[in-house]
C-alpha cells in the first residue's frame, strides 16, 4: 500500500519546500523504497505555461509534455523517478475537472461543493499521481502543497489531505511542517513566535504535524528546540533545523543526520535498511575541491530573477563537476548589449544565451551571438538562444537583410523564424493551431526525437539520435534552410516528421565550438551524470581560457 508524507510550508513562501521535500525524498530512496513526489499548486492558471516568469519563474517541461512547477525540476534532479503529467496539478486544474464532470451530468444534478466534491477530486488527483491501482504504484508519494499555511488559495488543498490522512489511517500518513525562524538582529535572537503561529493555525484545521523543519540563518538552540516543541506539541526529536548552506546537494545529509527519515519511517511503520548517502557526500566533495574555475555569460531577459533560469544554472553547475571547475555564471541582461558595447563580453569564457518570449532584449540577444560568432567565443543557445542565432546568421552572413522572427515583426521582409500552424504531438495526434488560438497550451511540448547528421558537432555530443524536451511555439522557417546552408549554416538535427530545425552549428573549421538548439536541454540534467550537450558546452569554455591565458 502506497503511504504518504504531506509537506505544508508557513509563514512566507519561497523558504525552500521543494528542496526540502526532494531532500526527504533522495533519503528515503537510499533507504531502498520506491519514491515519488506530487506538486499542488494553489493558484487558478490550469498550468503555469503562460505564466510571467517574473511572478512564477521557471516552467519545468515533462516527457509527457507537461508544464509544470519549478519544483519538479528539484524532483528529478533529486530521485531516479520522472516525472509526468499527474506528479503537478493547480486549483485551476481541479476546478476545470469538476466543472467538466458537473456540466457531462456525473453529480446527478446534486449541487457542486467544496466539501466534498472539489476535495474529493483533489484526492483523486494526489492517488493518481501516486500511481495508486496500478502497475506503477510507489512505497512512498510526497506531496508537497503550495501556498502558505493560512492564506485562503490552499485552504481546500489543506482540507482534502487531512480528509484523506483520516481514510488513510495513522500509520499511513505523515504531516511535514516548513517554517521560519527569523533572527532579529536588533534583538540578537531567534525568534520562535512565527512558528508557533503558523503550526497553531494548522491545528485549527485539524492537521497535527509529526516534525517541524525550521528554517533560519543557523542551526537552532537546544533550548530554543525545546520551546517550539512545547508550543506546537511536536515531539522534541521532530524540532528539525534547516539552516542557510553553500550547496543545495549538503540538504539531505542535514535531514538524515537529524533524524528525520528515521522518523518518517517510524511514522509510517516501514522496515527498510539504513540509509546510503555516500553519492551526496561525493557531490559535495566535488562541489568544494574544483580543480579551476570558468565564467559564463548568460545574456538573457530575466536576470534579476534566477528561479526563471533555474534548471540552466543546475545544469551548467552539474557540468562544472563533470569538468571538475567550479562554474561562475554572470546574469547579463540582453537590454544592455547593444553593437558598440558587445565587447565587453569578450572576458567571458563561453556565452549562452537562453530561452524567452517577447521582443524586448532580443537584439541585444543577436548582438550577442553576432560577438561569439565572430571572436570564436564557445556560444550555446537554447530555444530563442537558438533562433536569434539563426536571425543573425541569416543577416549579417546569409545576406538575408531585415531578416527576423514573425513574433517580433510580423510583416519583416525574411520570416526566417515563423509560427508552425500544424504538428504531431508526443502521441501521434495531428495538432493545428493559428496565431489566433489560445495561448495556454504552448505549441511544441514534451520528448521528440530527432536524426543527427554524422560529422557534426551534434553528433558528436548526441550520437545518432537526439530526444530532448519541447517547450516553443515558433519554429525555424524550413523555406529559408537552404539558403541558410548555402551560406554556410549546418542543420544538423532535424524532426523525422515535419523536418522542423532541431539543432544549427558552424563547422568546427569555422569556429571552436557554436551551437544553437531548439529544444530544452536543461531539463535533463542531473548532478550524476551532467548533460552532454552541458558537459560538451563547459569543456569547450575550459579550452578557450586555456587559450586565452596562453595568448596573453
Amino acid at each position: 500500500m502506497t503511504k504518504f508524507v504531506f509537506v505544508t510550508g508557513g509563514v512566507v513562501s519561497s523558504l525552500g519546500k521543494g528542496i526540502a521535500s526532494a531532500s526527504l525524498a533522495a533519503i528515503l530512496e537510499s533507504r531502498g523504497l520506491k519514491v515519488t513526489l506530487i506538486k499542488l499548486d494553489p493558484y487558478i492558471n490550469v498550468d503555469p505555461g503562460t505564466m510571467s516568469p517574473f511572478q512564477h519563474g521557471e516552467v519545468f517541461v515533462t516527457d509527457d509534455g507537461a508544464e509544470t512547477d519549478l519544483d519538479l525540476g528539484h524532483y528529478e534532479r533529486f530521485i531516479e523517478t520522472r516525472m509526468k503529467k499527474t506528479n503537478n496539478f493547480t486549483t485551476g486544474r481541479i476546478y476545470q475537472s469538476v466543472l467538466e464532470k458537473e456540466r457531462r451530468g456525473d453529480y446527478l444534478g446534486k449541487t457542486v461543493q467544496v466539501i466534498p466534491h472539489v476535495t474529493n477530486e483533489i484526492q483523486e488527483y494526489i492517488k493518481r499521481g501516486a500511481g495508486v491501482g496500478t502497475d506503477d504504484a510507489v512505497d512512498v508519494a510526497i506531496a508537497e502543497i503550495g501556498g502558505t499555511v493560512g492564506d485562503i488559495e490552499s485552504l481546500p488543498f489543506l482540507e482534502a489531505v487531512r480528509q484523506l490522512s483520516l481514510k488513510l489511517g495513522p500509520n499511513n500518513a505523515a504531516f511535514v511542517h516548513l517554517t521560519y525562524v527569523p533572527f532579529i538582529a536588533a534583538a540578537g535572537e531567534l525568534k520562535t513566535k512565527p512558528t508557533q503561529h503558523t503550526v497553531q493555525k494548522l491545528r485549527e484545521i485539524g492537521i497535527q504535524p509529526d516534525a517541524l523543519l525550521c528554517r533560519a540563518d543557523r542551526a537552532i538552540p537546544d533550548d530554543e528546540r525545546a520551546k517550539i516543541s512545547l508550543f506546537t506539541n511536536v515531539p522534541e526529536w521532530g524540532v528539525i533545523s534547516m539552516w542557510d548552506v553553500d550547496t543545495i546537494y549538503k540538504v539531505p545529509r542535514m535531514l538524515h543526520e537529524q533524524g528525520l527519515d528515521g522518523l518518517i519511517c517510524d511514522k509510517l511503520r516501514l522496515n527498510t535498511p539504513p540509509t546510503s548517502l555516500k553519492r551526496w557526500d561525493a557531490l559535495v566533495y566535488e562541489t568544494e575541491h574544483p580543480q579551476g574555475e570558468v565564467t559564463i555569460a548568460m545574456v538573457g531577459k530575466y536576470v534579476d530573477l534566477s528561479d526563471s533560469y533555474k534548471s540552466v544554472n543546475e545544469a551548467l553547475r552539474h557540468a562544472g563537476m563533470q569538468n571538475h571547475v567550479r562554474v561562475k555564471i554572470d546574469h547579463v541582461d540582453s537590454e544592455t548589449i547593444t553593437p558598440e558595447g558587445v565587447a565587453s563580453l569578450g572576458r567571458y569564457d563561453a556565452i549562452l544565451v537562453p530561452g524567452g518570449f517577447g521582443q524586448r532584449g532580443v537584439e541585444g540577444k543577436i548582438s550577442t551571438a553576432r560577438y561569439a560568432r565572430e571572436h570564436k567565443i564557445p556560444y550555446l543557445g537554447i530555444c530563442l538562444g537558438m533562433q536569434v542565432a539563426t536571425i543573425e546568421y541569416a543577416r549579417h552572413v546569409a545576406g538575408l537583410e531585415g531578416a527576423n522572427s514573425t513574433e517580433f515583426d510580423p510583416d519583416c521582409k525574411h520570416p526566417v523564424i515563423a509560427l508552425i500552424n500544424e504538428w504531431k504531438d508526443a502521441d501521434g495526434s495531428i495538432q493545428t493551431r493559428s496565431a489566433s488560438s489560445d495561448l495556454g497550451g504552448t505549441m511544441r511540448l514534451g520528448a521528440q526525437s530527432s536524426d543527427v547528421e554524422p560529422g557534426t558537432l551534434a553528433h558528436s555530443i548526441y550520437g545518432d539520435v537526439v530526444t530532448e524536451r519541447h517547450r516553443h511555439r515558433y519554429e525555424a522557417n524550413k523555406n529559408y534552410l537552404d539558403q541558410l546552408r548555402t551560406a554556410g549554416l549546418v542543420i544538423s538535427a532535424l524532426t523525422q516528421r515535419e523536418h522542423l530545425t532541431e539543432i544549427v552549428e558552424l563547422p568546427q573549421a569555422v569556429h571552436p565550438w557554436y551551437i544553437g538548439v531548439q529544444f530544452h536541454p536543461e531539463f535533463k540534467s542531473t548532478p550524476w551524470n551532467g548533460h552532454p550537450l552541458f558537459n560538451a558546452f563547459i569543456k569547450a569554455a575550459v579550452e578557450h581560457q586555456k587559450q586565452r591565458l596562453q595568448a596573453h
